[in-house]
């Protein structure tokens, strides 16, 4: 029979601990004997080296054979019942005898393999707790501890109580995960550990793994010689990776960890884990100075105390974190009371103790239209808007909470006196305006266990590194860091910087009002100005030159001999230009009507107002000979007189601008359409409007003026030719404004014009 052992022969160093696969060391410690079974076939395919020493069959007699060839029928047939549970009860270990010596055998399962691992009782009893007496003292300990470092000193007190080993600690991990003991019961004999820190080098990755996976660990002896398993050689894939021993209790321990522990001058340890989320929080770490067996049963106790406290975890440390809260929501509601009662809080209200309180902060700065306004102990000025400019490029978006200014800040060293740590939120309302609570550096002195700097060194030989010789206390000290912010001010800082934003948006809305109120009485005075002087220019501008053209036309009729040609030519021109100018005025008269007037909307049919609009302009139309052509027009809701007049100036001016030996022709149509159809700046992309379309054939104009042509005085053609004072394509602009549509016309010279006119729907 060939056999081989399948212990892990990776040399490991602290170069590649943080790799190193404890979980399948291949071997086991000593104070127990362990058996693998194939779960298929119910055959024992590993066993430890040292079985013989326990059972007295070696591993040659026992491998390849049943439990029911090694133990007795009935052990082996309970066994298999015991095993078909649909959970094992680790609690409640199978108990095998040999040779009148009783076995507590824990069972669990490893890939195909149920793994049994045998320990004697060491008394022969099974010694099982009492349970009652143990919860009864723990209800009383919670009773009696206010915060939570109180309650880990009486669970170390008890279990070192119920295990008897040299010294206890509750050993809890920051979030580098760097340990501290923050609890501890020893002999007195024994050097204190307490306040210590631990780097997080100590404990690597996949420790820290399997301490999550399995909550109890044991080494008996730190001297141990590690126990081979061992398997038939007759499959390749058997090796010390098929069998992971995560779960199990006689595992055998990283050679690093176990050099670790000697240098500390340790013989024996019971580690329990303390979980919160799934998370490890910490440990409840066992020492002793000799080597040192626990009965399985007082593990359950003592794991039972790990128990006890991950219950308290979160509820004690919710308890801590409540007072601070209500503290930080009391001046929260005070100072959110202060902002909304005053809308100068920024200027009179911002040194209020509350404001400082809510994020127990030791300064806070608003920075606000380009003034600081500060309150408690802050840095010069000089060196604040640096960083405000600083944190306004970078965190403008977002906040940023930091107890480590430097870390986003290098250039800030300076400012670690008074802003270590930060709360910042930006105020959207200005340049690099924002809201920004300091906290000050709180200078630390860490006690290590050793220079945390040299936990890693080389050996004498150099050819290895091994864990650190020495653990005496080593001082550091620690700057540049505040007390870490607490999630409450965090929470407070943003519910007040979130309200602070809504007041200051809320004054800029007010001082907007106030100058919209100013423009509004600005812009009526205008408005009554601009009325008098249509007044005056219907009345006092247009009676002078009703006058003019009077006197002009008397002079004309008389026909006085003694007038030259010339005063005649001259009075002539006279009278022209006051009739021209009365027309002008007319029309901008009626511009500024069409825009001020009151916008009556009626439903009419378009129809009756162009046949109204045909028969005013016969007269022009006979004389020109002209053609009008127009689709059924339909009903809409318009302003019925300005529409009129619409139709009015987009006709006349089709055959005004006609050459003279053309006979002007005009086509009206009209049809329905989308706004998404219409490359129009006013159209609405899912609005539908009634598209009227009026094309001419006259002279047309070059399509770079199909914009100027809607401006007020804007004419194409000389006034001696084409007359007409330029304002009646701004009045269809405007009257189609007055509509909520728009006018738009394409042109080319010679090939006539269309304008289009667009009604909402």
């Amino acid at each position: 029979m060939n056999i081989k052992n399948i212990v892990n022969r990776d040399i490991v160093n602290l170069t590649n601990c943080e790799s190193e696969p404890i979980h399948i060391p291949g071997s086991i410690q000593p104070h127990g004997f362990l058996l693998g079974i194939n779960k298929n076939n119910s055959k024992i395919e590993f066993s430890s080296e040292n079985s013989a020493d326990y059972i007295g069959l070696t591993p040659e007699v026992i491998l390849g054979k049943t439990l029911a060839e090694i133990f007795t029928e009935e052990e082996a047939s309970g066994f298999v019942e015991y095993v078909s549970a649909a959970v094992i009860d680790t609690a409640k270990p199978y108990v095998f005898s040999m040779k009148e010596e009783l076995y507590n055998t824990t069972v669990h399962q490893s890939g195909e393999t149920i793994i049994l691992e045998f320990e004697p009782f060491p008394d022969g009893t099974l010694n099982l707790p009492n349970l009652y007496n143990q919860t009864r003292k723990f209800v009383s300990i919670m009773e009696k501890a206010t915060y939570m470092k109180e309650l880990c000193q009486e669970i170390v007190n008890e279990t070192r109580e119920i295990t008897g080993y040299d010294r206890v600690m509750v050993y809890k991990f920051d979030a580098n995960y760097n340990g501290e003991v923050i609890a501890e019961s020893r002999n007195k004999d024994v050097v204190s550990f307490e306040g210590q820190k631990y780097p997080h080098t100590d404990i690597p990755v996949q420790a820290r793994e399997l301490y999550i996976r399995n909550p109890l660990r044991m080494i008996a002896d730190v001297n141990y010689k590690p126990v081979p398993l061992l398997t038939l050689d007759d499959a390749a894939e058997k090796s010390n990776k098929s069998l992971d021993l995560s779960l199990s209790i006689l595992r055998s321990v990283s050679p690093i960890h176990i050099e670790y522990l000697v240098n500390m001058g340790v013989a024996a340890t019971l580690t329990i884990s303390l979980l919160q989320n799934q998370k490890l929080w910490g440990l409840i770490a066992c020492h002793h100075y000799s080597p040192k067996i626990l009965p399985h049963y007082t593990r359950l106790s003592a794991l039972l105390q790990g128990h006890f406290l991950t219950s308290q975890i979160a509820v004690r440390e919710v308890a801590e974190e409540f007072e601070v809260t209500q503290e930080v929501d009391k001046a929260l509601s005070e100072s959110l009371t202060l902002l909304h009662d005053h809308e100068d809080f920024i200027e009179a209200f911002h040194q209020a103790p509350s404001v400082l309180k809510m994020a127990n902060a030791t300064g806070v700065v608003i920075y606000y239209n380009g003034k600081l306004y500060k309150n408690g102990q802050v840095p010069a000025d000089e060196e604040l808007i640096p960083l405000l400019e600083h944190l306004a490029a970078n965190y403008n978006s977002h906040g940023i909470h930091t107890d480590h200014l430097l870390s986003i800040y290098p250039e800030g060293k300076s400012l670690s006196r008074y802003a270590a740590g930060i709360i910042y939120h930006a105020i959207p309302s200005g340049s690099h305006a924002g809201i920004l609570w300091l906290r000050s550096e709180k200078i630390e002195t860490i006690k290590w266990a050793g220079n945390p700097y040299k936990a890693i060194l080389p050996n004498e030989a150099g050819d290895r590194l091994s864990p650190r010789k020495s653990f005496d206390l080593w001082a550091e000290e620690v700057k540049d860091l505040s007390e870490a912010w607490r999630k409450s001010e965090i929470n407070a800082a943003a519910n007040f910087s979130f309200s602070l934003q809504k007041h200051v948006n809320l004054r800029l809305i007010r001082t907007q009002e106030d100058k919209n109120r100013i423009l509004n009485e600005e812009l009526k005075s205008a408005n009554k100005e601009l009325a008098n002087l249509n007044w005056i220019s219907t009345h006092d501008l247009k009676e002078p030159l009703r006058k003019i053209q009077i006197f002009a036309s008397k002079v004309l009729d008389r026909e006085d001999p003694d007038l030259s040609a010339q005063v005649k030519d001259s009075v002539e021109r006279m009278r022209f230009a006051a009739e021209k100018m009365q027309l002008l005025i007319e029309d901008i008269l009626s511009y500024s009507k069409t825009g001020n007037m009151e916008k009556v909307y009626e439903k009419v049919n378009l129809n009756n107002i162009l046949s109204e609009v045909l028969q005013e302009l016969s007269t022009v139309i006979e004389e020109k000979k002209a053609v009008v052509h127009a689709d059924k027009l339909p009903e809409l809701a318009v302003i019925p007189f300005q529409v009129r007049q619409l139709f009015i100036n987009l006709i006349s001016n089709g055959i005004k601008f006609t050459a003279p030996d053309i006979q002007p022709e005009i086509n009206i149509t009209v049809d329905e359409v989308s706004g998404e159809d219409i490359s129009h700046e006013k159209s609405v992309g899912n609005a539908k409007y009634c598209r009227i379309s009026f094309a001419d054939n006259g002279i047309g104009f070059s399509e770079e003026y199909k914009e100027r042509i809607f401006d007020v005085f804007q004419r194409l053609h000389p006034a001696h030719k084409y007359p007409g004072s330029g304002i009646g394509l701004a009045i269809c602009k405007k009257i189609m404004e007055n509509h909520k549509g728009f006018l738009t016309a394409s042109s080319e010279p010679d090939k006539g014009s269309v304008f289009k006119v667009y009604f909402p729907v």
